[in-house]
């Protein structure tokens, strides 16, 4: 069975996802909190009993509590999954992600898009978690999945340009951070064990990379964690939304700037990978932050 282009509106089965302070935490190491100075920065989000520091969670943890929720990718038909990537990622706060917590979460697919035979076909989904304890909105997701090559089913073709780039003056805000050699398998401890970003054989056989890649949503961590210290000084609550594409894989160990480009309540952002290196390349590209 091919991709369905009539399955856009699927929606998938209500779930109920759980976490806890140890979860946060390991989801703050899996991004390089504390990687810098772990003894001297960031100790609200990597410790739990620090003294008089208050245990705190990254706004793009919400990314991981909502991982795969629900299911509704699984009515889009049959996907090649050696050949999918990440193609773009969106999360909105109505308030701060707490410690620990139940949500439950319904998903649904908002679009499927065909690229042409041999080119590839895009998918995007969106999901909404509530607390389980009041029924409030907690965060809104959004995201694509690129499986390449797979274009041709007969599908719409879809305006999916984006919409949002980077100035070409000079960021207002530039942060850098090292991912580490084990990054990924750090970062799949919270949750997503695909083999491509793992096994050697996996990501080279059946996924054509050199070797295992980063996981798209640790990268998009990462920037997350710049854009919460950049623009609004570490302070969760300020955080309101976080929009981007993914335009380039990362590799365990390369080191990551992320520019930003203010505007009052919001900035444009980018992720350049190996900045002023012969394999410099921009691997998170149209982004868009709000904050305030």
């Amino acid at each position: 069975m091919a991709i369905n282009p009539n399955a856009v509106g699927a929606v998938g089965e209500s779930v109920e996802r759980s976490w806890d302070y140890r979860d946060s935490l390991l989801y703050s190491v899996g991004i390089g909190a504390g990687a810098e100075d772990p003894f001297a920065s960031e100790l609200e989000f990597t410790t739990n009993n620090s003294k008089n520091i208050e245990q705190k969670t990254f706004p793009t943890q919400g990314v991981v509590i909502g991982f795969g929720a629900g299911g509704a990718i699984g009515k889009a038909g049959e996907l090649d999954w050696g050949r999918l990537l990440h193609g773009s990622q969106g999360i909105t706060l109505h308030a701060p992600i707490p410690v620990g917590g139940t949500v439950e979460i319904v998903d649904r697919i908002s679009g499927i898009w065909d690229k042409g035979e041999g080119r590839n076909a895009i998918i995007d989904t969106e999901a909404t978690a509530t607390l389980k304890q009041t029924g409030e909105t907690l965060f809104e997701l959004r995201g694509s999945l690129v499986i390449r090559g797979s274009g041709g089913f007969g599908g719409v073709e879809g305006d999916t340009a984006p919409s949002v780039h980077a100035p070409d003056d000079a960021p207002d805000i530039e942060i850098s951070y090292q991912t580490r050699e084990d990054q990924a398998l750090t970062y799949r401890l919270s949750g997503d064990y695909n083999p491509l970003h793992s096994d050697p054989w996996f990501a080279t056989e059946l996924a054509g990379f050199p070797r295992p890649i980063l996981h798209g949503l640790c990268s998009y961590g990462f920037t997350g964690r710049a854009l919460l210290h950049g623009l609004c000084d570490g302070d969760p609550t300020k955080f309101r939304s976080m929009d981007s594409r993914f335009s380039s894989p990362v590799f365990p160990g390369e080191k990551l700037t992320v520019q930003m480009w203010r505007d009052g309540h919001q900035a444009i952002y980018r992720t350049v990978a190996q900045q002023g290196m012969a394999e410099e390349r921009i691997v998170i590209d149209n982004g868009l932050c709000t904050f305030g």
